[in-house]
């Protein structure tokens, strides 16, 4: 198993653009004994009521949603290029339908009541602050409903970063 390091915010150098948009990250939470994850490319972080945030945006039809919106909690882990495979198919199977983490090979850890993956090489533990619904009235931009053919708007996330364990990032 990996060896974490915990370090402060402001000692992040990881670039969220890369790591989120072209190397994808995992969502994780946990309700009662049951973990879920999914993949995800989009979310960020930054600074938002004074606290150091995250924030992600997931579809109604995710079943990971259900478990974001049981817990007060969850991850969001970060992969180096070997996982590819893994995160593709944590994005590609719903673990309403089968077992993919125990599929996918990765290893479940947790920091209190929080899980995330062993593997990983930066780890970010997320409480969560706030949530709504992506209101389409508020799509300044028309071209954003082209997302959305069938109506079925992400809810919004904020959640303040608790810890961030890198093992190398």
């Amino acid at each position: 198993m990996k060896q974490f390091t915990e370090i402060n915010p402001e000692q992040m150098t990881a670039n969220p653009f890369q790591l989120i948009g072209s190397e994808w990250m995992l969502i994780t939470a946990q309700h009662g004994k049951k973990v879920n994850t999914m993949t995800a490319s989009w979310g960020g972080w930054g600074v938002m009521w004074n606290k150091k945030v995250a924030f992600i945006a997931l579809r109604p039809s995710r079943y990971t949603k259900t478990f974001i919106d049981a817990a007060d909690t969850f991850s969001l882990t970060f992969f180096d290029h070997s996982f590819r495979d893994q995160l593709a198919y944590l994005g590609a199977v719903s673990g309403r339908d089968e077992p993919k983490i125990e599929k996918s090979g990765l290893t479940v850890a947790h920091s209190g009541d929080t899980p995330y993956f062993a593997e990983a090489k930066l780890v970010l533990v997320c409480r969560k602050l706030f949530h709504q619904v992506f209101d389409p009235a508020g799509f300044v931009d028309p071209s954003i409903e082209e997302v959305y053919p069938i109506k079925d708007y992400h809810t919004f996330y904020i959640a303040e970063i608790s810890q961030i364990l890198t093992s190398g990032v």
